[in-house]
């Protein structure tokens, strides 16, 4: 029988996976890794979110199938979250779904939506899940920048200009993964307007949107007027409520592509257990303490960051959101890339960082370095690291012998 399998002849090997592999490899062997690669939290959700969990899990009718779009409850409280946030009204009917994670929900949309032989505008570096959602359906990705300046808008227009088909998708995602760069509304405004004119759907992927520093909230696309008529919003409970393992996440926006995914979900699930949506309404219906306090945290572990590995010879840009840091390679060691030096620095340094490359082609001479880890950690981490330059006998910074 033909084992090559169409839509696993379009997928790479995962080039995160082998940092990934040696990680769990070191742990296994009794080593002390300090994993920075994973962006995985390490702070539990609020109190009383696994109380409602566990309350409502103790009902014998809480164990049935859910419902597939999510429940009543639940999608009027994120559609009250669009509005204390961003000022924007939401219809929980057609308006909100519920999905398992922002993750899945843009692989459901993904499937909805896509026909082969489409093109889609995905940023390089980006997430994986930006692109390979759409080639599993069977498109085609053409690349353009994650920086959001001049350049960002004359490559959609060569886009636009010189591909066949012309593409119908554009996915965004600010604060971004992995390079944490941010927006403003003036961006989303210019970027409604160039949608509309071009005929192309927007998915925005705003899954780090609590997760901002030095005082700078960042924007929803939604909050741009006429953004639901060509645009879809995800956001994710996973960063903001430390809520990862939980899979809870959200589309909001233009109602023709809520009806699909919704439809597309139907056919393949029957949504997350109830007892974890009813949780989910505790955690944005009540005390919203914990989106301060996991702010503060991750801003607070930035500048321990910063500050402890530029003493150890490796100098990394602040971001302004997320809870990733985009490091460029020392310069003494740009030429290993950084597949290598993320495995060098996990053989030597016993620090694990997820390789730029992993996010696409332009993510090389990078690495992302999760702050999932506590202060004394991450000091620990960059006095590691400077044994490790020290080994080499270079100033990695200067990159000078």
């Amino acid at each position: 029988m033909d084992t090559e399998f169409y839509r696993m002849k379009r997928l790479p090997p995962y080039v995160i996976a082998e940092v990934n592999s040696m990680r769990h490899a070191a742990r296994r062997a009794g080593r002390d890794i300090i994993d920075l690669g994973m962006g995985n939290p390490d702070q539990p959700p609020p109190a009383h979110v696994i109380e409602k969990l566990c309350e409502v899990a103790a009902k014998p009718d809480a164990h049935g199938y859910s419902q597939s779009k999510g429940i009543p409850g639940l999608r009027r409280a994120q559609a009250n979250y669009y509005g204390r946030r961003f000022g924007v009204d939401l219809d929980p009917e057609t308006e909100v779904v519920v999905t398992m994670g922002s993750k899945e929900g843009l692989a459901s949309l993904a499937t909805a939506i896509t026909a082969p032989g489409d093109v889609v505008l995905a940023p390089n570096p980006s997430y994986p899940i930006h692109t390979f959602g759409f080639i599993i359906a069977g498109a085609t990705i053409r690349s353009v920048p994650t920086t959001p300046d001049e350049q960002y808008f004359r490559s959609l227009e060569k886009a636009m200009y010189f591909t066949v088909p012309r593409p119908s998708v554009l996915v965004v995602n600010y604060p971004s993964n992995p390079t944490a760069e941010v927006v403003d509304l003036a961006f989303y405004e210019r970027l409604v307007a160039w949608a509309k004119e071009n005929k192309v759907w927007i998915l925005s992927d705003l899954a780090y949107s609590e997760l901002y520093f030095d005082g700078n909230p960042t924007p929803s696309i939604m909050q741009v007027k006429g953004a639901k008529d060509v645009a879809v919003e995800f956001t994710s409970m996973s960063k903001t409520y430390s809520m990862a393992g939980w899979r809870m996440g959200f589309a909001v926006g233009n109602r023709d592509l809520i009806a699909a995914m919704s439809r597309v979900k139907s056919y393949l699930d029957y949504g997350a257990f109830t007892p974890i949506q009813a949780a989910a309404c505790a955690a944005l219906n009540g005390p919203q303490d914990i989106v301060e306090t996991n702010r503060q945290l991750y801003h607070k572990r930035r500048d321990v960051m910063v500050e402890a590995f530029g003493r150890a010879g490796w100098d990394i840009p602040a971001p302004p959101a997320s809870m990733f840091a985009w490091a460029p390679l020392p310069s003494a060691l740009k030429e290993m890339g950084s597949l290598e030096f993320s495995k060098q620095l996990l053989t030597h340094a016993d620090v694990a960082v997820a390789p730029g490359v992993g996010y696409g082609e332009e993510g090389e001479g990078y690495v992302r370095i999760a702050m999932v880890e506590n202060e004394q950690r991450l000091r620990q981490a960059a006095r590691n690291v400077k044994r490790y330059f020290g080994s080499l006998g270079i100033n990695a910074a200067a990159g000078t012998g």
